[in-house]
């Protein structure tokens, strides 16, 4: 089992930066890809950003491009995602999730476990 806690969520203008962290315990997490979701009301859940478990490759969602980036400190067992340029569209729940299989970064329903969400919302 992997235990994923996010933080760092919050209200922020638009333009504004913000930097969530996703902390793991439990079983190694450094040979899994890591990822974040996010969620708006009534919207499915969606994927922002990937990241393998040596950081050779990032997968990102076009939304995003150019303003999110992620990374990770596999002595700390912590991933970032480093928002910037937030823009009202940014706003939902924040996920934090582990994909064991090292495969299909993009897609939810590849990743094992997952964090309760931290909040972001950005003001127009």
């Amino acid at each position: 089992q992997v235990q994923l806690v996010e933080s760092g969520g919050g209200l922020v203008q638009a333009g504004g930066s913000l930097r969530l962290s996703c902390a793991a315990s439990g079983r190694t997490f450094t040979s899994y890809i890591m990822g974040w979701f996010r969620q708006a009301p009534g919207k499915e859940r969606e994927f922002v950003e990937a990241i393998t478990w040596n950081a050779d490759r990032i997968y990102y969602a076009d939304s995003v491009k150019g303003r999110f980036t992620i990374s990770r400190d596999n002595a700390k067992n912590t991933v970032y995602l480093q928002m910037n340029s937030l823009k009202p569209e940014d706003t939902g729940v924040y996920y934090c999730a582990a994909n064991r299989r090292g495969q299909s970064a993009t897609l939810k329903n590849q990743y094992d476990y997952w964090g309760q969400g931290t909040q972001v919302t950005v003001s127009s």
